[in-house]
């Protein structure tokens, strides 16, 4: 990068919310409104915390409307799991100074480091402890966004800069993975960032590959149909929650050569459905591939216990029933910035005779 008083654009492959512009001595990064078309989130002006030229003044004159954060970041308050696994792969955990939400969160690191004050509990990510976070006096505070969530109350008022993880409402995997190059920038592992996201896609476009090109056989050694279907989740109370089509597990569903149901929808969220409509397009589904949160392993018995109704699938009769449990693994921890781990789950369910081992997350119920 070559610098000028445009800037030069980091041009994004995939990632639609994030626009990071690089200029002589300081980074531009703009995160677009994931609800709104054409709003500006937030802007930030990265500056290495060694700059003396760029004071906060010269800078406000750059963007009097940006956030301003000096980089590397030495103490942060992370409110995600997602992230903190993120910043320990780049080699950053020494950096994080504060978490929320610690009873859901599955990095033993975290725990111990927790438990041994090196990390402080900062309380629920909602509304995380004022006090706590005053007397930690972190450099940034990273925070999810949400649609009309009316701001983030107390905590905007302390002048810490608040840094806004939007990654997850972008609409394909690589999208939200490509994110962790901002993130690398924030914590002086630009990088290592780079360097894992090409590892990360590379990987991907491999499996990818792989899920378009493999034919299952018949016993005759004639190529069957390519694909089997499969369903996804399963009753929450009263409502079935799918991903829709255009979402991010649809979009890896499809990628991996799945048969998807609701594979035509456009909706980048989850469908609410009720399990009769699930019950109507998906009871002849091969796959049935569900998340659940619990203390317990799950069986079929205990699956059945919870829904008679499930015994009508095809999959519940022919035991073709893979659960994820989130309480146990590091599934939400893990997927959001390396979706070539979940979807080489999905291909090693699907085409076991791809020779790629065992499923990491998704495990066949007994």
């Amino acid at each position: 990068m070559t610098g000028g008083s445009a800037g030069d654009t980091l041009q994004m492959k995939y990632a639609e919310r994030i626009k990071i512009v690089e200029h002589d001595g300081y980074s531009t990064v703009i995160i677009a409104d994931p609800w709104e078309e054409g709003r500006t989130l937030h802007t930030y002006l990265l500056v290495p915390s060694t700059s003396k030229e760029l004071t906060d003044d010269s800078l406000a004159g750059i963007n009097p409307n940006a956030t301003i954060v000096r980089t590397p970041l030495r103490k942060a308050l992370i409110t995600t799991s997602v992230h903190c696994a993120l910043v320990e792969e780049l080699g950053c955990a020494g950096a994080l100074g504060g978490v929320c939400d610690l009873q859901y969160i599955n990095l033993q690191w975290v725990k111990e480091g927790v438990k041994a004050g090196r990390i402080r509990d900062c309380g629920s990510a909602m509304e995380p402890t004022i006090e706590t976070v005053i007397d930690l006096a972190p450099d940034a505070v990273f925070l999810s966004p949400f649609q009309n969530s009316g701001g983030y109350g107390r905590i905007e008022n302390l002048g810490i800069p608040i840094i806004e993880m939007a990654d997850y409402m972008e609409t394909s995997a690589m999208g939200r993975a490509e994110w962790m190059k901002f993130y690398g920038m924030l914590f002086g592992a630009e990088q290592k960032a780079r360097t894992t996201f090409d590892k990360v896609e590379k990987e991907y476009g491999e499996l990818k590959e792989k899920g378009a090109s493999a034919e299952s056989k018949t016993e005759s050694g004639k190529a069957a149909v390519k694909g089997k279907s499969v369903i996804m989740d399963k009753l929450v109370g009263p409502v079935w929650y799918v991903p829709g089509g255009g979402s991010t597990i649809g979009k890896m569903l499809k990628d991996a050569g799945y048969v998807y149901p609701w594979q035509d929808d456009v909706s980048a969220g989850s469908l609410s459905l009720s399990f009769e409509t699930v019950l109507e397009k998906g009871l002849e589904t091969d796959i049935w591939l569900f998340r659940y949160n619990s203390p317990q392993t799950i069986t079929r018995s205990i699956l059945l216990s919870e829904n008679a109704g499930y015994a009508q699938f095809k999959a519940y009769k022919t035991a073709q029933l893979y659960g994820c449990n989130t309480a146990t693994n590091t599934f939400y921890e893990d997927t959001p910035f390396h979706p070539e781990r979940l979807l080489r789950d999905f291909l090693t369910i699907l085409r076991p005779e791809l020779g790629l081992g065992e499923p990491k997350y998704f495990i066949k119920v007994k």
